[in-house]
């Protein structure tokens, strides 16, 4: 146990959120740098954005003018520009259809959902569950901010439906500082609505220069399969030392009775994250990571759990099996 730190929301406060590795780093007093910080699930394949980043820097002096990164996302996405809004990372997306739309939910479901009445918000696949919706299936509102690194496409089309879809290039490009997400509606007058309750610049300059290059490397298919392959793998290696594991389609798992584990794993610099907030105390998710991250988490898991066993190789339809599909 870490003195001080604060390890769950017992209260289900629905502002507790994961991605805050460097604040705990803060109040332990460790190097933000050292700290493994599996509570954000990004995409564990994605490139480090910053190289690219670095070339873009010159956007700072200037407004920010989203035009072409809207185009080139556009492009990338296979819609029409006029449905396409892009925004400051998928938390403004969902504010601004919930400002226009009001919202109801069915839990668990992700919590910045407005609840407040109004139309079904549903995010595909379920953040936190990982489970695909159902073909047919209908919601006012779709958030997509796993679909792409889930299934493989960037949505499943529900905004030409009548939904409108919200989404976050936050997790897929890997870069939650950089606030990046957007809103699909084919109802241009919905569309409007929405348009309306923006500030200007608000995508900063830096992101909207940027993401035509940042998007180039994207390759959905690939980056898809290669993080169920190591979501298999993080699966079978919590499940080797005897943890209870669901494993759905998103870049995360979620751990069911974890008891001391995530105080032991934050005693060695890993977060990961209370769901709590989600309406489910006593389970953690655990975000997919980087080869050589989850080797850390192994080596952690052997000094906690009192085992030196090795994680089984992933099973052909191990990950259909756990996802319940």
């Amino acid at each position: 146990m870490v003195p001080g730190c604060p390890l769950t929301s017992a209260s289900g406060d629905r502002r507790v959120h994961g991605g805050n590795g460097a604040r705990l780093a803060a109040e332990l007093g460790i190097d933000p740098a050292s700290v493994l910080d599996l509570s954000a699930s990004l995409c564990p394949v994605a490139p480090d954005p910053a190289p690219t980043l670095q070339r873009h820097l010159g956007a700072v002096g200037r407004y920010p003018d989203p035009e072409r990164a809207t185009a080139a996302l556009a492009e990338a996405m296979g819609v029409q520009a006029q449905h396409l809004l892009l925004t400051n990372g998928g938390a403004e997306a969902i504010a601004l259809a919930g400002a226009v739309l009001g919202g109801t939910v069915e839990e668990p479901d992700f919590s910045l959902y407005p609840r407040t009445g109004g139309p079904l918000w549903r995010s595909n696949p379920n953040n936190p569950l990982g489970t695909f919706a159902p073909p047919g299936a209908k919601a006012g509102v779709w958030d997509e901010a796993f679909w792409p690194l889930a299934a493989g496409t960037w949505t499943r089309g529900d905004y030409l439906e009548g939904s409108v879809v919200v989404g976050s290039l936050t997790k897929l490009l890997a870069c939650p500082g950089l606030r990046l997400g957007y809103v699909l509606c084919a109802d241009d007058a919905l569309m409007g609505q929405i348009r309306r309750r923006q500030p200007e610049w608000s995508v900063n300059g830096l992101a909207a220069d940027a993401l035509e290059d940042l998007m180039r490397p994207v390759d959905l298919p690939a980056w898809s399969s290669q993080t169920a392959a190591l979501r298999d793998q993080l699966a079978d290696l919590l499940g080797s030392h005897g943890l209870s594991v669901r494993a759905g389609h998103g870049p995360w798992v979620l751990v069911d009775g974890p008891g001391p584990l995530r105080a032991n794993l934050l005693a060695d610099g890993i977060v990961v994250r209370d769901c709590a907030s989600f309406g489910m105390g006593g389970t953690v998710r655990i975000a997919v990571p980087r080869p050589d991250e989850l080797r850390r988490l192994e080596r952690a898991l052997r000094r906690h759990c009192g085992t030196e066993s090795e994680p089984r190789p992933a099973t052909p339809d191990a990950g259909a099996r756990r996802a319940g599909s």
